[in-house]
């Protein structure tokens, strides 16, 4: 284990120690649950009728953007958002102006937010690395919450995560808006009905082209450590001197984000194991790719292609670039037939040996497709209904495992296996054997 490995390590346990969560509690998650900072508040039974209170934990571009989606349709959601928590200054101000609530709070430390008994929910849009802590934070307050893609950053945290929602009666949708197109639903009552025979193996794949290198968002100057608590926004990662480049680049970073993986996959990994049915952990990853154009300015790859096995006996793939748009469709195949997902629509195409037996179709798809405000509506929705919403923990650990057994793979240069049962990491996992 080189030094920065053990340090890295030895700064987390560190942290999470101090934080109100033992390294062993994200293990066990269950006392993660009981264990937390905060004494569980009774939640406010939110009627049909009754306006939502919204705390926004996390103001970068995508948090802006969620509190500026709310205010759109706060009349419609009967929502309102009346508190506002971010590290720096500039941001924290800009977003309590964004809300046009003058009697908006802001917060620097996001425990205080968690705190307050007028926040019925909180929208989570820090990087990846504070996902995880405070999710539990706020799922142990009492609060619904919704949170970007991804679930979490380390292994460890599916387990804690997993177990945590599940132990709760609390509503929890990742960002993942995918989920709330029409096309995935549609494609699922396809595959459920077992119009594909026995499934074999899906793809699909996020490619996009960026000349001036991923993620190399702009730097504002006036940032600095006397109006940005960079501790506090380090938190769980390892701790630095402060880094603008980090700051405002950090999906190029390891400490806070694995790049590709964690940023435009799950926008695959989602969809297409909701419209698979019954989402299963995985049982064999193997992941490859590298940096093979912007070579110096980022420590994650430029290029990503993770290929998976499922217990159940189906393989998915699922490739990625920023230097390349050219990308693979969104594919499911089974023995018998095979669906074409692509432009809103659903295509199911019979295998040529089955073409007696399976009738081609193209089944209607009535409804948005990726849109942000709708699958913030069905998470609102669901708060008041208490119905399961389209991207919960049930999809969302599943495909947050292919993301960190992925990142492993790639890292130990071997396939990385998980246990569903023990909620464990698997060294030298098997083939998948199916049984009849």
């Amino acid at each position: 284990m080189s030094d920065m490995t053990q340090k890295d390590g030895t700064t987390r346990r560190e942290f999470l120690k101090t934080a109100g969560v033992t390294a062993a509690g994200l293990l066990a998650a269950t006392a993660a649950a009981k264990s937390s900072v905060y004494a569980v508040q009774a939640p406010r039974v939110i009627g049909a009728n009754d306006r939502i209170n919204i705390g926004h934990i996390g103001i970068g571009g995508q948090g802006m953007a969620h509190v500026n989606i709310l205010k759109s349709n706060k009349q419609k959601n009967n929502t309102e958002s009346v508190a506002v928590c971010e590290v720096w200054d500039k941001r924290l101000n800009a977003a309590k102006d964004a809300t046009e609530n003058t009697k908006c709070v802001t917060y620097k430390d996001y425990q205080k937010l968690l705190d307050s008994p007028d926040v019925d929910a909180v929208w989570i849009a820090t990087p990846d690395h504070w996902h995880a802590k405070i999710t539990i934070d706020a799922i142990n307050a009492g609060k619904d919450v919704y949170c970007e893609k991804p679930l979490c950053r380390h292994i460890d945290e599916v387990t804690s995560l997993y177990k945590t929602v599940k132990g709760s009666k609390r509503i929890l949708q990742i960002g993942s808006q995918g989920c709330s197109d029409t096309t995935y639903h549609v494609a699922r009552d396809v595959v459920t009905a077992g119009k594909l025979g026995k499934l074999i193996w899906v793809q699909g794949s996020y490619c996009r082209n960026n000349p001036t290198g991923e993620w190399n968002w702009p730097i504002d100057e006036s940032a600095n450590e006397t109006n940005l608590d960079w501790k506090m926004w380090l938190g769980p990662a390892p701790q630095r001197p402060w880094d603008p480049e980090r700051y405002f680049r950090f999906r190029k970073y390891w400490d806070y984000s694995t790049g590709i993986l964690s940023d435009l996959f799950p926008h695959r990994l989602h969809p297409l194991m909701l419209a698979l049915g019954t989402p299963e952990f995985p049982s064999r990853v193997a992941c490859v790719g590298g940096n093979y154009v912007h070579t110096k300015d980022r420590e994650v790859p430029d290029t990503t292609h993770v290929l998976v096995d499922f217990p159940s006996g189906y393989s998915m793939i699922i490739a990625g670039t920023v230097e390349n748009e050219y990308g693979l469709g969104d594919v499911i195949r089974g023995n018998k037939a095979t669906l074409l997902l692509a432009g809103g629509s659903v295509e199911l195409r019979p295998e040529r040996v089955y073409a007696d037996e399976i009738e081609a179709e193209k089944p209607p798809v009535n409804g948005p497709g990726e849109d942000i405000g709708v699958h913030e509506s069905n998470f609102l929705d669901c708060m008041r209904s208490r119905k399961e919403p389209n991207c919960n923990i049930d999809l969302a650990a599943p495909v947050q495992a292919v993301i960190c057994l992925a990142e492993m793979a790639y890292k130990q240069n071997k396939q990385m296996g998980f246990d569903a049962k023990t909620m464990q990491v698997v060294q030298d996992p098997k083939p998948v054997q199916v049984t009849a």
